[in-house]
């Protein structure tokens, strides 16, 4: 039996010598794919974060006053610096500028139809259509390097390529508005306008006395091609109503008027509209109806003054039936302005509001699946896959 015994004496080394070149095998292949996915996980989260804070500044930036294509230009600079903030493998990020919104670039400016699509129906299109964003965030060759390798160069393999992308959006077509979830105030004025007199405003087919500069934030006189129009007084066909809606109690008295015009809806005053049975969202035909109040007057001008600049969401009617109190304004539409100057003195030929288009990133607001409900008025930015 000894002979046999020095026969198979060093096997188990052998083989126990195979095995561990195979188990240091697969644990540096387990090490390297494990720093892949992490690199993964972290690429995807500064993809979120670059798309998420580039497209709230591109809503921001449209808010204060900048034109469709500034806001986009100006936003791209938001996308480099959440990038750069956030690293990956131990690296900040950079992302290519492609100011020519190039469809196959990094930072994209585009249109979703359907959120519920999600990242499957953006497409570029015109840049007045602009609601969404797509940030890429990668490791390549050409950009940040790409992923390197531990252990996998033995075998002569240097790293990977990986890049992640996100979409955020804002909803632009609004069928309402409820409490927001912070239990904030909803920034709407308490005073309506007619649907013809918005139309012709969007038209273009009013006059430009005023500047709104977003840069100081200030009103002055002079043009800056943006047009306005008479919030007040306007007409509305009501005897002895000039425009004020009860959002909220049927009695607002001029004071209500007042904080609503500064502070906005409150929940207290949603909760006693939806007690009348009303409320600010459009039913299944297209509409909403609002009680009128008597209408504007020279009490509420300090607070009207106050705003000056502030972009707010006003509602729009199509049609109103009754007088003063009794009036019921068929509201059809939310639309984003700013008041740019106040008069509520002297005679009514020299009385105004006047009013220029705004865009408004506006809290509470619920989506409609149907266009043209809103203008100019905008979710808070959600993240889209």
């Amino acid at each position: 039996m000894k002979p046999c015994q020095s026969l198979r004496r060093g096997a188990i080394s052998v083989l126990a010598a195979f095995l561990m070149i195979m188990l240091f095998a697969i644990v540096a292949f387990c090490v390297d794919l494990g720093y892949v996915f992490t690199a993964k996980e972290e690429l995807q989260r500064t993809a979120d974060a670059a798309a998420l804070a580039t497209c709230s500044e591109y809503v921001q930036q449209l808010s204060n006053g900048h034109s469709a294509t500034e806001a986009a230009q100006l936003a791209r600079t938001t996308a480099g610096d959440y990038a750069s903030c956030n690293e990956v493998t131990n690296t900040p990020m950079l992302v290519s500028d492609n100011a020519g919104n190039d469809p196959n670039g990094d930072v994209v400016f585009g249109y979703i139809s359907d959120l519920d699509a999600g990242a499957d129906s953006f497409q570029t299109g015109t840049t007045n259509g602009y609601n969404a964003v797509q940030v890429r965030v990668r490791k390549d060759s050409s950009l940040n390097d790409q992923v390197q390798y531990f252990f996998a160069r033995i075998f002569g393999f240097e790293g990977q390529t990986l890049d992640a992308t996100a979409t955020a959006a804002i909803v632009c077509d609004i069928n309402g508005f409820q409490v927001p979830a912070d239990g904030s105030n909803l920034e709407i004025l308490p005073i309506a306008l007619d649907l013809e007199t918005w139309n012709s405003l969007m038209a273009g087919q009013s006059g430009d006395s005023w500047t709104w500069d977003p840069e100081t934030n200030q009103v002055t006189a002079g043009s800056d091609g943006k047009i306005e129009a008479n919030l007040y007084p306007q007409g509305t066909g009501s005897p002895g109503n000039r425009g004020t809606v009860d959002v909220g109690s049927s009695n607002n008295s001029t004071s209500d008027i007042a904080r609503q015009i500064v502070d906005g809806v409150s929940p207290q005053d949603m909760q006693a509209l939806a007690t009348s049975g009303r409320s600010l969202q459009f039913n299944d035909d297209g509409y909403t109806a609002l009680n009128g109040d008597t209408g504007i007057s020279a009490g509420v001008k300090d607070e009207l003054t106050s705003i000056i600049g502030k972009p707010r969401v006003i509602p729009i009617f199509s049609q109103v039936m009754g007088p003063g109190n009794n009036a019921e304004y068929t509201i059809t539409k939310w639309c984003g302005m700013r008041i740019m100057d106040v008069k509520l003195c002297g005679p009514m030929s020299k009385k105004h509001i006047t009013i220029q288009l705004a865009p408004i990133l506006a809290k509470g607001v619920t989506p409609s699946s149907v266009t043209g409900t809103s203008d100019y008025v905008y979710s808070n930015v959600v993240l889209v896959k």
